[in-house]
């Protein structure tokens, strides 16, 4: 295997069937090529299908499209419905799709909307789905986190869905936190239930997306200028994602973003995550209160 951890390092895929929310853009774009270019059967879990079925155009392979709102606990368990009747088995899920600075908004079953879409849809996506994937050998559950989860570090149970005072970047900050903290807290679960599945989490430095359309202005202006100089291309910001999903040498828990100065460029190596992300305390307690507001349990 090359030093620089490439898409040429992607093992075969034939034969294997990976889900990737949010990807008719951007990252989830990116690795859901790769994954299918690679021979997996690719399914692209997407609010819009009609952008849905425009990426898959654009992409060789196996590719299907499936509607997922992951703003609606109702599209979360629909979309798992459908997936469950097509596919008796899952290789890969990687939940990918988010939103980012949005302004105060709420989803649809009343939660703030960087944390019901980054945390408590995928929360729940992956509930409803994982048992078609603990038996099945290599399985994995990868989350894509952010540089954001240490901005403001802190799972706010006070006041989880930021009705006292918003902060766009404490609120995104918070819903990364959360994909870690899951991550963290399924994978201690999967080894005491003692199947071969893990669960792992990426970060993709700082890409280039659509990601931070919803910044204020102020941020995003200086943002278009540099771009070029401070961000690299998501092919580029897929690559910890698609690490996480295939590399054999993966373990469970591990957390992989880019290799060069702070993590913003650079092909994707093992990373650690904050300080905070590791309470065991707090993982157990989020997963509690997560599932209490989904509704959604899992089996192990």
């Amino acid at each position: 295997m090359s030093t620089d951890w490439t898409t040429r390092d992607i093992p075969d895929q034939h034969g294997r069937v990976a889900v990737v929310t949010g990807a008719n853009t951007g990252l989830g774009f990116e690795t859901a090529k790769a994954l299918a270019a690679r021979g997996a059967a690719v399914v692209l879990a997407v609010r819009d299908v009609d952008k849905g079925r425009q990426a898959a155009a654009r992409m060789a392979g196996d590719v299907t499209v499936q509607r997922l709102d992951l703003t609606s606990l109702e599209s979360v368990h629909a979309a798992a419905a459908e997936l469950r009747a097509a596919h008796p088995r899952i290789d890969l899920l990687i939940n990918n799709a988010g939103v980012m600075y949005t302004p105060k908004q709420t989803t649809r079953d009343g939660f703030e909307r960087q944390f019901g879409t980054n945390h408590l849809g995928h929360f729940a996506l992956t509930g409803l789905l994982l048992d078609l994937l603990l038996p099945v050998p290599g399985s994995r559950v990868v989350t894509v986190s952010s540089v954001g989860h240490r901005i403001r570090a802190a799972i706010h149970f006070d006041d989880l869905q930021w009705e006292r005072a918003y902060s766009r970047a404490g609120a995104y900050g918070q819903s990364k936190l959360a994909n870690l903290m899951f991550t963290y807290e399924l994978q201690r679960r999967l080894a005491a239930h003692g199947t071969t599945t893990v669960a792992a989490a990426a970060h993709p430095g700082v890409s280039n997306t659509e990601l931070v359309r919803n910044s204020p202005t102020a941020v995003r202006a200086p943002m278009d200028r540099l771009a070029p100089f401070l961000t690299q291309p998501a092919a580029m910001g897929a690559l910890p994602t698609l690490r996480a999903a295939t590399d054999p040498a993966v373990l469970g828990g591990q957390y992989y973003g880019p290799g060069g100065r702070g993590e913003v460029r650079g092909h994707p190596r093992l990373v650690t995550s904050s300080p905070e992300s590791y309470d065991l305390a707090v993982q157990q307690r989020l997963w509690a209160v997560s599932e209490d507001l989904t509704g959604v349990t899992f089996g192990v």
